[in-house]
């Protein structure tokens, strides 16, 4: 048995942290059986997946030394649940919650065996993550030359599209042993792509799929790893199941359909935004099919006001005619409209109008910038210009979060382990009141290290290393950097001290390549340029985590947030120019869009944009939903 607080009878335990949760919540807590969670938008599925891991490790269910893995899409979610497990479990029993992201997960395992994947598939052990869009597939495909004679013609390759050629032929099927002996001109391309990435250039590149589709035949070739795999691991979360591909699918399939691991997959089929990003069609249906896991539904929204649930709901029911309304739980504290259209004449009037009503609504309910949030559909940096002047008028900072800092995108770095533990230490290192801070970085470094909770002399000796490094870093940090070099300072002294040995050991993303590196230069990009014109560290850090600022973001990268107040701009057809191609993934979008919110939405729509013709769907669910409209 784990050496940690002693087991609760399952008939004892009581949920953690929460007064109670809704029955089919503790339901899906208690069951012994795979299942399929259908939970909308505000239904507490993380606190819903906490709570089952809590169930499970605290009377033993999940019984010692087996484990629980939960794979989310995105890290900031996996960090989340991680650290929602934290706060409601014993450590020791916290420290068998597994939480990855997918593409962390694949990676891992591809890093610990993929040399002995037969030779034609066998990457370098030195890779580099290969970022693929439409223009590398077009490139490749239209410099790809003719197929051997005895295959096709130039013509059958000029024939392919790419979307046919990545979702169908590069990834669509799990790996063969060998390649076919009768190739058809599509799998010749994709047999050329795999060739090149992974032989036939000075290091391998992978895509996380390509990563994804190794691994699964890695493990279906080797039924002692795979079961080993298995048997680590007694129950199995995946979170937001809607958007799960194929290829993960696969490989899940793979690994657990003949171990006796456990499933629980939570999401939700009216979010489903990720079907150009290879999403499967009917993920649900497919896990109840293969592993006879059976259907709940969460009923409740503890985010959204009532009204907002009432709208929530005539979106809902465009996507699922058999939606069932949830039952709003939160408390509505704004007066006037919950939900508006405002209509304008010229962006310019938009603008000033959107920055003025924040400004207002901040001193009005003493709301902070990061309550709320302008949603896009698309390029936000277009809107960023036109907007940023006026909000700078009204006194306030907008912040576009797709912004480019070296190689990632500026929310992207804000969710990298690396960054998370960095700012966790400068905020230690400048706080004249530890207080949490203090116990952030204790437990961080204690994870990172590998020191047990109940080990209290390496405890006490970590504890002196972290007041002293905090001294020391306080006494070389007087006032903020001044450029990157300072930057780049500040940032190496921290990372000795973390160990980047440690960083690398327990996150696969910094194991390989030269990833650990380009977050280490966005970080010493962004800090350098957080700390200009501003006089404390505090100011410095607030601005580098947008503290101070208004954020700006795509709708598919507000997945998983939640905000005060919603602000939508541009309800056009040209914003949503591809809306009539797929009405269903545009109209999941935009119920994603609405979601986010608590306690109000605001959609904007100017003529000079473009017209709103294509999008008219839109339009009739807002008026269905007795939407107001005002021209201004």
């Amino acid at each position: 048995m784990s050496p940690s607080s002693s087991r609760i009878l399952p008939s004892n335990w009581n949920p953690v942290g929460v007064e109670q949760l809704e029955p089919n919540a503790l339901d899906i807590v208690h069951s012994d059986s795979h299942r399929s969670v259908i939970a909308g938008p505000g239904s507490g599925k993380t606190e819903l997946l906490a709570q089952r891991a809590s169930y499970l490790l605290q009377t033993g269910l999940s019984p010692f030394p087996r484990r629980i893995l939960a794979i989310s899409f995105k890290t900031d979610a996996a960090t989340n649940l991680a650290g929602r497990v934290r706060e409601r479990c014993h450590p020791n029993d916290a420290n068998r919650f597994d939480s990855l992201t997918f593409d962390a997960f694949a990676k891992s395992l591809l890093d610990r065996f993929g040399q002995i994947l037969p030779t034609i598939w066998r990457p370098r052990p030195k890779y580099e993550i290969l970022l693929t869009n439409f223009r590398l597939y077009e490139r490749f495909l239209n410099t790809l030359g003719p197929p051997p004679t005895a295959i096709g013609i130039r013509a059958d390759i000029e024939a392919l599209t790419v979307k046919a050629f990545e979702r169908t032929h590069l990834l669509g099927a799990p790996l063969a042993n060998d390649p076919p002996t009768n190739m058809t001109p599509p799998q010749w391309a994709a047999n050329r792509f795999w060739t090149i990435a992974l032989h036939e250039q000075s290091l391998t590149y992978l895509s996380f799929p390509m990563i994804g589709r190794l691994v699964e035949l890695l493990l279906r070739l080797n039924p002692v790893i795979r079961r080993a795999v298995g048997l680590t691991y007694s129950h199995l979360f995946m979170d937001e199941f809607q958007d799960t591909t194929q290829v993960q699918y696969d490989l899940v399939r793979t690994i657990f359909s003949t171990s006796d691991t456990q499933i629980t997959a939570v999401g939700d089929n009216k979010q489903k935004i990720m079907r150009w990003a290879l999403a499967m069609d009917e993920p649900f249906s497919a896990i109840e099919i293969d592993f006879g896991a059976i259907r709940s539904s969460l009923l409740n929204n503890y985010r959204s006001s009532p009204d907002l649930v009432r709208i929530q709901h005539v979106l809902a029911q465009a996507l699922d005619a058999r939606a069932v309304e949830p039952v709003s739980k939160a408390i509505a504290t704004v007066s006037g409209d919950s939900c508006a259209l405002w209509e304008f004449s010229s962006v310019s009037q938009e603008a000033d109008r959107l920055a003025g009503f924040i400004e207002a609504e901040m001193k009005k309910d003493g709301l902070s910038p990061r309550d709320f949030v302008i949603l896009v559909r698309q390029l936000p940096a277009n809107y960023s210009q036109v907007l940023e002047p006026a909000f700078s008028k009204h006194g306030l900072s907008l912040r576009n979060e797709a912004a480019r800092i070296g190689s990632l995108s500026l929310q992207d770095l804000l969710s990298e382990k690396l960054s998370k533990v960095l700012v966790s230490l400068f905020r230690l290192a400048i706080s004249s009141r530890a207080g949490h801070h203090w116990t952030t970085c204790q437990a961080t470094l204690s994870s990172l290290r590998g020191i047990s909770p109940h080990d209290e002399r390496a405890q006490r000796r970590l504890a002196c290393e972290l007041d002293e490094f905090a001294k020391n870093l306080r006494g070389v940090c007087l006032r903020p950097v001044r450029d990157e070099a300072e930057a780049r300072s500040v940032i190496d002294i921290t990372i000795a001290f973390v160990g980047r040995q440690a960083l690398s050991t327990a996150h696969p993303a910094y194991r390989q390549g030269e990833w650990l590196d380009k977050v280490v230069e966005s970080m010493v990009t962004h800090l350098a340029a957080s700390s200009s014109g501003v006089n404390t560290w505090q100011e410095a850090l607030d601005t580098y985590e947008g503290f101070r600022a208004v954020p700006l973001m795509t709708i598919h990268k507000s997945k998983g947030h939640e905000y005060h107040t919603v602000i939508f701009v541009g309800l056009d057809d040209g914003a949503w120019w591809s809306f009539e191609e797929d009405e269903i993934e545009g109209t999941s979008g935009f119920f994603v869009a609405f979601t986010r919110a608590k306690q109000r939405v605001m959609f904007t729509y100017c003529a000079k944009r473009g017209a709103r013709v294509k999008v008219a769907t839109l339009y009739h669910l807002l008026e269905k939903a007795n939407v107001d409209i005002t021209t201004h």
